[in-house]
Formats: C-alpha cells, structure tokens, sequence
C-alpha cells in the first residue's frame, strides 16, 4: 500500500497527454455516477464525487492539471445536476455556495499532493546525494591511490546526478566553454576543483552548489590529511627499520667480527713468542686459518645479504648437475665425511640454476645442519617429483619451535633452541631463501621440538632448450630483539 502510493507521488510525472486524457474521462465518468445516486441522496451534496478524479489527476500530474479538473468538474456538475439542468446557472443560493466550496477543496487538495510531490522529490535527492557521500566516502578515505579514487568518485557523482561529464582535479583549474569549474577549498585553502559538463540543468547545478560540493570538500579534506599521515607513517616505519637494520648489523659487526679478530690476534701473539713448541705452533696455525675463513664467511653474508636486499643478485643459470652440487657444498663445509649421509636418487635430472648462488645457499644450510645435528650425521636426500627437484637436510638437533619456524629466515634473528651454543650471525638461512628464491625456487623448513629439523628445497625442473626467466626478488629485512643461540 505504501509502495503504490509512493509511486503516485514520485517525481516523473507521466505525459501531460495522458492527464488530460484521464481527466476528461474521469469527469464524464462522475457525472455519470451522479444520476443513479441522486434517486438516494440530494443531488447538491454528490458534487464530492468528483473529489477523486481530482485527487487522483492533481497527485498524479501535478496542481495545474489538478484544479483545472476541478473547474471541469464544478461545470459539468452545474451543467448536468443542479437546476436548472441544461444550463450554467443556478437559482438556489445554497448550489452555489456548495459548488464554490467543492472548488476551494478542489484546489486545496491539488496544491497539497504538489508539496507532497517536492517534498518526496526532495526526499529522494538527499537520499541520493547521502548515498552518493557515503560511496565517495569509501572510495576516498580507503582507496590507496587517491587520483586513481577521484576518477572512479567522479565517474559515480555523474552518473547519480546524471551529469554528460564530471572530474576532480587537485589542482585550480577553470572553466570553459564545455566545462564548468567548482573550486574547492578548506578555508582558505584550495583543495582542488570540481569540472562538470557545461549542459547541466538548473536544479543538477543548484544541488551540485548547496549540497554536493560542501561534501566532497569535507571529503577532499580528510583524504588529503590522511594521505599525509600515511606518508608519515610510511617514512618513519622505513627510518625504524633503518635504524633496526643498522643496530643488528652492528650487532653482528661489534660481536661477529670481533671474536674471530681478537682469535686471530692471540693466536698471532702467541706464535711470535719463542717459548711455543712447534706443535703449538702448528695448532695456533690452525686456529689463525679457521677464524680467517670465519671472518671471510661472515664478510660474504653481509655482502650476500645486501645484493639481496636491493635486488641486485641476479642469478647467471646454466644447466647444472645437482648431484655434483650438493658434493661440492658438502666438501665446502669442511667437516669430516662421516658428518653427511647422501642419497641421490640415480640419474637426477639437470637443473637451470645459478651454481654458485645454489652452492652458497646449500653451504649455508648444511653448516646450520651440522652445527644443530648433536653429533649425529646429517641426512641430505634429494629427488625429481613430477616437475620439481626436491632437496632434504635432515639433522637431528634439539628442532625449532612452531613459532620460529618462519622467523629463523629473517636476516640477524636468531633462534633460541633448547641447548643451543652456537656462534652464528644469523644470516645465512635469510640468504640461503634469498639466493633459492632468486633462482625461482622455494626454501621451508619442518620441524618439530627435539626432533630435529628438516630444511627443504624446492627447484623447477624446465624442458631442455628452455630460455629461464631470471628474476632476484629483493629480501626484506627483518630483524628480531630476542636473545638466544643463532640458528
């Protein structure tokens, strides 16, 4: 019921052809009606017959229409119904102040079912420009590109004004013959500029004036503030980070360095002196030689670690044996033979890498093996599954806690595990997935709490002849305040 009468009073009224159309027939429709009800009622009071049709033409079409109904009505009741019949006159006083009072009620009704037409028009106008903030609301205060924003809340404000053109620059710019220009300012401070077609209506500029941009003002404003405060936020994220990276790395250069210096220093000093046996001599050697490879493993991370970061490893692939790979990493370690159990699968198919990017991220992660394997041999197994090459080190440590499972690939974090004692800087499995990564494949890890550990890699395996699409994604640095062993 209210739906049928809210169509009624909407603002697209129908032809004008069809309300006079509707109107004489209801006219002539009343005036028949009258001559069966005046054998029941008198006559001088069935003039309200006419009262609909008149309500009905006025609501629908609008108070012009609507009072000239009435007037038909009052004449087609003078002519037809009240004495003398025939004619437009009437003797008895009382017809007259009837006719005169249905005509006043008449028009009454009409000019009522008109404001109530504007008002519902207004109605419906606000209720669009509320939604059309609320749209333009979202699109500017959570889009992240707020110019490619202003074009998509532009495109919106055209279509629900039904406007042939509309933009928002955020610069001052004019109008023209084809556009016209709406400043808009906070204050004053210019915010930017509303340009809408030059063939607007009236009414669409007029709302577009006292409504809409008082809104997009507002809008534009907290946009712009929020864009600055992202900004801000952005830049002292990046300067934490800065300063995070430049406290871990001197972290790792006041203690890393350090040791294996002051190392090198005493093993020095004590080989100049004449008291030292020969045997003595030769360990000291030793020691002079292990923290000079220390140091140079540690110098590399750190350069590793910052071509990573700016995405500057490009990797150089070749078709690779990745049996004789994992040999040549294995006798990089320098560990003992028996520190490595291997099983290849026989007749692995080759692989397009960078051999010595995958020889430093294999070094790296067997080193970690070793140093967390308590003594017992770490398991290095590697296989062709459909069309990818799969590498496991399985050492059988103290494991890592599910919480540090992907952290343990951060650059200088270092995990704590039950019983660790370990000297590294915490770079190398961050560079490890740098370099597998850069080499289009993947580095995860398994684990469970003593249980060991097992570091998996994942490399595609391509048809021979096939061109590789090299890419060296930049490694984020992440750095963690936590103490504990080095993983």
């Amino acid at each position: 019921m209210t739906g049928g009468f809210a169509s009624l009073l909407a603002p697209e009224r129908l032809s004008r052809r069809t309300g006079l159309l509707v109107a004489a027939g209801a006219v002539a429709l009343c005036t028949l009606l009258i001559y069966p009800l005046a054998h029941i009622a008198p006559v001088v009071s069935l003039g309200l017959v006419y009262l609909p049709a008149v309500l009905v033409v006025s609501t629908i079409w609008g108070a012009g229409l609507g009072v000239a109904t009435a007037v038909v009505s009052a004449a087609a009741f003078n002519f037809f119904h009240l004495p003398p019949t025939g004619r437009f006159t009437i003797h008895d006083a009382n017809n007259w102040v009837a006719l005169v009072a249905f005509v006043v009620v008449a028009a009454f009704a009409s000019s009522l079912a008109e404001l109530t037409r504007a008002r519902t028009r207004d109605a419906l106008e606000r209720r669009q420009e509320a939604d059309l903030a609320a749209e333009m609301a979202r699109l500017l205060l959570r889009g992240e590109d707020l110019t490619e924003s202003l074009q998509t809340a532009a495109a919106r404000l055209a279509a629900a004004l039904e406007l042939s053109s509309a933009a928002i620059e955020m610069d001052a710019v004019e109008g023209d013959e084809r556009r016209l220009a709406f400043p808009l300012r906070e204050g004053t401070r210019r915010l930017g500029t509303l340009l809408v077609g030059a063939d607007a209506s009236e009414s669409s500029l007029r709302r577009l004036q006292e409504r809409v941009v008082p809104s997009l003002e507002a809008l534009m404003s907290a946009a712009l503030e929020r864009e600055g405060l992202l900004g801000d936020v952005v830049e002292t994220a990046a300067l934490r980070r800065a300063d995070t990276i430049k406290t871990a790395l001197l972290r790792a250069v006041s203690h890393d360095l350090r040791s294996p210096l002051t190392a090198i220093s005493a093993a020095g000093e004590a080989i100049a002196s004449p008291a030292v046996s020969p045997e003595e001599r030769e360990e000291m050697a030793a020691v002079i030689q292990e923290e000079t490879r220390r140091l140079a493993r540690l110098v590399d991370n750190l350069l590793d670690l910052s071509r990573l970061e700016a995405g500057a490893a490009e990797p150089h692939r070749v078709w690779t044996s990745l049996e004789e790979l994992i040999k040549v990493s294995v006798s990089e370690v320098g560990a003992a033979a028996e520190a490595f159990s291997l099983s290849i699968d026989r007749e692995l198919p080759l692989v397009r890498i960078d051999p010595v990017q995958m020889e430093r991220a294999l070094v790296n992660v067997l080193e970690n093996a070793r140093r967390h394997s308590g003594g017992h041999p770490v398991s290095v197994r590697a296989r062709a599954v459909r069309d990818r090459l799969i590498i496991r080190i399985v050492d059988r440590g103290p494991g890592i806690p599910s919480a540090q499972l992907e952290r343990v690939f951060e650059p200088f974090y270092r995990a704590g595990t039950p019983g660790g004692e370990h000297r590294g800087s915490g770079l190398g499995l961050a560079i490890a997935r740098g370099f597998t990564e850069s080499n289009a494949g993947s580095l995860r890890v398994e684990s469970l709490p003593g249980q060991g550990a097992t570091f998996v890699f994942e490399l595609p395996l391509e048809p021979e002849g096939a061109e590789p699409e090299s890419r060296a994604a930049p490694l984020p640095i992440h750095t963690s305040p936590e103490p504990g062993a080095p993983r």
